[in-house]
């Protein structure tokens, strides 16, 4: 038994190609038969091109104007009054926190303040009764009725007096701007927005301790937007204040020219790169994303091909190249960079050669092409 049924296997495995090899189909043309003639698609010949070349720098986007709001006293915070993603406007309450000290010492301050204004008054009412008491006395004098002893004391009362004023002006002063500092760092319970944006971090929730320094609320501006990144410390010269240079922000699918905003000076002795800053704008630009920069550093010689020319099958890449004889024939090629309409090809292609760019889904291995 085991006999017969190795001998009907092999059998069998021929009938099967058999079969596959009359059923299947192939866009080639048969051996002997007339080869398949294609028009209307439209090709060029491939010429040289000088590639603008560049190094690319990556980093992140980062709002122009951001503010991170911190505490500027100990307390308990008693409210949050916004969240991540509220849009508030400049001087928006934020936040708030309880400082009992602060408040009492304001409070201190201000009833110091009232008493200095009390203590003012009363110095310029004796002032007022010693310059009157003095004319009397002026008087008395030249009619002989009172000493000189008497006329000095008098003289003397009024200039204690006037004095006094003097003193109690300083001291309402003094107290005027101690109570207007307590009120200010009263008034740092009351935490508000530095500027109108977009609330990005909520650092703290009620009932937390907070001391001065602790982030609460990070608020950035929108519309303004620096893409920052790493250049390497060769490139340094390149890079200008004012310069274009190609940025790309595929989360916010921008792809276009930016300005050269700010180069910082210094270089990074950990990572040999400085920073630049480009301007890059757009709707769907948020702080954080990932960005590149492509710096220009001169041309080079290249390929350049219309993108229609371009075949992408899996992970094949080609393009139909007719030969002298216009015939069609398909050749794998390694693409580069995108420059606008046109793919750079990097191998598979040489210049003089004419490919098709319009209607390759017409064309099979071997067809004419009229």
């Amino acid at each position: 038994m085991r006999r017969s049924i190795a001998r009907v296997t092999p059998l069998l495995l021929v009938s099967v190609l058999a079969v596959a090899g009359c059923g299947g189909k192939s866009r080639e043309p048969k051996s002997g038969a007339a080869p398949a003639v294609v028009t209307g698609v439209t090709t060029e010949q491939v010429v040289g091109a000088g590639i603008p070349d560049g190094v690319e720098a990556v980093g992140t986007v980062k709002a122009c104007n951001a503010a991170v709001i911190a505490a500027r006293i100990s307390g308990t915070v008693t409210g949050v009054l916004v969240r991540e993603g509220d849009r508030v406007g400049r001087g928006k309450l934020l936040a708030t926190i309880e400082a009992a000290e602060s408040t009492a010492q304001a409070a201190s301050a201000t009833a110091s303040a009232d008493e200095a204004v009390r203590a003012l008054e009363e110095a310029r009412a004796r002032k007022r009764l010693a310059e009157a008491t003095f004319e009397r006395y002026q008087n008395l004098f030249r009619e002989d009725a009172v000493t000189r002893q008497e006329m000095d004391t008098c003289r003397a009362d009024r200039e204690v007096a006037e004095q006094g004023v003097a003193r109690a002006e300083a001291r309402l002063t003094a107290a005027r701007e101690g109570a207007r500092a307590a009120g200010v760092v009263a008034g740092y319970t009351r935490i508000t927005a530095p500027l109108a944006g977009i609330v990005t971090a909520r650092q703290v929730e009620s009932g937390m301790t907070v001391f001065p320094g602790t982030p609460l609320v990070t608020v950035e501006e929108e519309g303004n937007y620096r893409l920052e990144v790493a250049v390497p410390e060769s490139q340094m010269g390149r890079v200008k204040v004012g310069a274009r240079v190609r940025v790309v922000v595929e989360g916010a699918g921008i792809a276009a020219d930016g300005r050269v905003a700010e180069v910082v000076p210094t270089a990074d002795p950990a990572s040999r790169t400085f920073t630049v800053k480009v301007d890059v704008a757009g709707k769907g630009v948020r702080s954080g994303m990932f960005g590149r920069v492509v710096i220009p550093t001169g041309e080079r010689p290249g390929i350049l091909v219309h993108r229609g020319a371009v075949v992408e099958r899996g992970a094949l890449i080609s393009v139909w190249v007719v030969d002298s004889g216009s015939i069609a024939r398909m050749r794998l090629v390694k693409t580069g960079a995108v420059q606008g309409d046109r793919v750079e090809i990097l191998a598979g292609l040489a210049a003089g050669e004419r490919v098709v760019t319009a209607g390759t889904e017409k064309i099979v291995e071997g067809a004419v092409v009229k």
